[in-house]
């Protein structure tokens, strides 16, 4: 059984659609970052980073934090979703830094500073969107000839999803308009029952096999094991 920590932010959204994919049963215990869940003693145990999210294996003991690190391990511990041929998985593996160290962090600088930002700060704004923008395009070019970013279905679709369709909203404030290939796999990963459970995590449509909610207040509960 797995406990899964969450919230609904893109980072939140990945484990659960990784444990859909993998039918694994877990716990979704809601971890409110915007009252300050994070920061409380009990989950500072599981992450001292205070980030969500983060998992706990009841199988093996295991509290695991920082989402391409439990990606990995979940993929690993159900032997699906990540390639054991080395040239595969490294590909897989480089796609997944890619949306670790770029994706993420851009995205979430640009939507900061346009939406977060006491004031405006042109320069930031500027950029951190043509930052985000060249990422959009080299992920498209790679996506011109590959179904999935790595190839085939993996860990990697699965982290760089949520971040993608952010991308779309007004939050980011930037056109998608030439990115073909992105609308193109966007439309595809959204025919995927597993994305579609996992995107809705934490919200009043959410309905899983393998997925149960915990009590309303999770920070109580965080060490139980």
């Amino acid at each position: 059984m797995i406990d899964l920590y969450t919230y609904t932010t893109p980072n939140g959204r990945k484990p659960a659609i990784l444990l859909e994919e993998l039918a694994l049963p877990y716990t979704i215990h809601k971890i409110d970052i915007g009252k300050g869940d994070q920061f409380t003693p009990e989950f500072k145990a599981i992450n001292p980073n205070s980030k969500i999210p983060a998992i706990r294996d009841r199988d093996n003991n295991l509290a695991i934090f920082e989402s391409g690190a439990i990606l990995i391990y979940l993929a690993e511990k159900a032997g699906k979703l990540l390639p054991n041929e080395a040239g595969n998985r490294v590909k897989v593996m480089e796609w997944l830094m890619f949306q670790m160290a770029s994706v993420g962090p851009m995205f979430g600088q640009l939507g900061h500073f346009r939406n977060g930002a006491p004031k405006e700060i042109t320069y930031a704004v500027k950029r951190y969107q043509r930052e985000t923008l060249r990422l959009l395009d080299v992920l498209d070019r790679q996506l011109e000839n590959h179904p999935y970013i790595a190839g085939s279905y993996s860990i990697a679709d699965i982290a760089t999803f949520p971040w993608v369709t952010a991308a779309q909203t007004p939050y980011l404030g930037i056109s998608m308009a030439s990115f073909s290939h992105i609308d193109r796999w966007i439309e595809t990963m959204q025919q995927r029952p597993a994305v579609q459970i996992g995107m809705n995590v934490l919200q009043p449509n959410f309905k899983s096999n393998f997925g149960t909610l915990a009590v309303p207040d999770a920070a109580s509960q965080l060490m139980a094991v």
